[in-house]
């Protein structure tokens, strides 16, 4: 059972200026949005790899990326179509190919993703820090 009073203050308080200050400063709506499509585009974990094949190959066409990351063309070219949607991929016509790459915003945000999943813990002694 969780216990709900470590999730809230026991008191109500606000600090007004400070609040005010940071809701001020927050996006618009429109641009959350669109970030959050971005973040949910990585959310599969076939996307995210077929992502990460990407960020280390450059441009590659549906047929390379399926065999890279061991998945059907037409389920890659699902995913790689919802990445597309999420603006994190381009695709260009290379006669009768279709090549695809990271966008910029694409690049960074699955590197910020995948950092997570290889940072090493340093020892105590190094004062406990991350490394990536």
């Amino acid at each position: 059972m969780t216990d709900r009073r470590q999730d809230s203050c026991d008191l109500l308080c606000l600090d007004l200026p400070h609040a005010e200050e940071i809701r001020t400063g927050l996006p618009e709506v429109g641009a959350v949005e669109a970030a959050a499509a971005a973040a949910r585009a990585l959310g599969d974990p076939t996307r995210l790899r077929i992502a990460a094949a990407l960020l280390s190959g450059g441009e590659l066409c549906v047929c390379d990326a399926s065999w890279v990351v061991g998945a059907a063309q037409n389920l890659t070219s699902h995913h790689l179509r919802q990445l597309k949607i999420g603006g994190l991929v381009s695709s260009r016509r290379d006669g009768r190919l279709v090549m695809y790459a990271l966008t910029g915003r694409g690049r960074a945000l699955v590197t910020a993703v995948l950092e997570v999943q290889t940072e090493q813990v340093v020892p105590a002694g190094d004062g406990g820090a991350l490394k990536g």
